[in-house]
């Protein structure tokens, strides 16, 4: 059995309430700022690279990375408040099993989803929204984001535990490496070697790669507990409690794709407006510039 861990090794037993909200709030809210980059840049430089057709099918796809970060962010924050509520109940034991249990849960997770989704990807990319016009190129670019799935969902719930284990900087270090990989490696794929919406989706998946190595390698230098291989063995019951903990993380993160928009313009025959998601608007507007393009004496809006 391991012992207790003492007090004053604790920062939230010790420190001021407010040195510890300057402390674990500002790192992690640059750490999401900066990791918000990801789709930003991708989005900038395809649409100088590639043009609106590269950006349209970029959206399709992104609703799944909204999805499996909906699921790490459930068994990541799950993981979290486990490991608070057994620490402070000084069961250091039950704490580490925990961890382990989150990790195990999100690698299985991660990779049964990234599985699914290029098993599916096409009827997948249908569902979510992409026409004739995007297909080509959101298969391109969302066969490469799924073989990265595994990668961006063990570093997102990894971090959420590294921030309860005292180490927000390390996990705002974990995010940012990758952003910056990101941004660095994007104009380079797509204007040095001209890959398009492919090079984008590489430069991402380096950067998840990056973040998940960098998590990764914080694991056996946990402060509060050391995992082993035991604590990595599934236990329902554990993997129970991580899930009901982070439901609503999953609930607030999920609810992102479900995002009906603003009402539309066009009208049904009785009157009433018809109400599209945004992602599907954004596709007619495509849809309608390609018609635009292709009709003599017509020139298409700016979007």
């Amino acid at each position: 059995m391991e012992k207790e861990v003492p007090e004053r090794e604790s920062p939230f037993a010790t420190e001021p309430i407010g040195r510890l909200i300057l402390k674990f709030a500002v790192p992690s809210v640059i750490a999401l700022l900066v990791n918000s980059l990801y789709n930003i840049v991708d989005q900038i430089f395809i649409g100088w690279g590639v043009g609106y057709l590269g950006n349209g099918a970029t959206n399709v796809v992104f609703l799944i990375t909204i999805i499996a970060l909906a699921l790490a962010m459930m068994i990541g924050n799950g993981g979290a408040a486990f490991l608070s509520l057994k620490l402070g109940e000084g069961k250091v034991d039950v704490a580490k099993k925990g961890v382990g249990n989150a990790v195990a849960l999100v690698t299985v997770v991660s990779i049964v989803l990234a599985v699914v989704f290029l098993l599916f990807i096409d009827p997948i990319l249908t569902l979510f929204g992409a026409t004739d016009l995007l297909r080509s190129l959101a298969l391109e670019y969302g066969f490469i984001i799924g073989l990265g799935l595994p990668f961006m969902m063990i570093s997102a719930a990894i971090n959420s535990m590294i921030r309860v284990d005292g180490s927000p900087k390390y996990a705002m270090f974990s995010m940012i490496i990758g952003a910056v990989l990101n941004v660095i490696l994007d104009p380079v794929f797509i204007f040095v070697f001209h890959m398009g919406v492919q090079g984008a989706a590489i430069a991402t998946v380096i950067g998840q790669v990056a973040s998940f190595v960098v998590s990764a390698v914080y694991l056996p230098r946990f402060k509060t507990v050391h995992p082993d291989a035991a604590s990595f063995r599934l236990n329902g019951r554990t993997c129970g409690n991580i899930l009901t903990f982070g439901l609503s993380s999953f609930i607030t993160q999920f609810a992102i794709t479900c995002d009906e928009g603003q009402p539309d313009h066009d009208c049904h025959s009785a009157g009433h407006r018809h109400r599209y998601p945004a992602h599907h608007r954004f596709q007619l507007r495509c849809q309608e510039l390609q018609a635009g393009e292709k009709s003599p004496g017509n020139f298409p809006h700016r979007l």
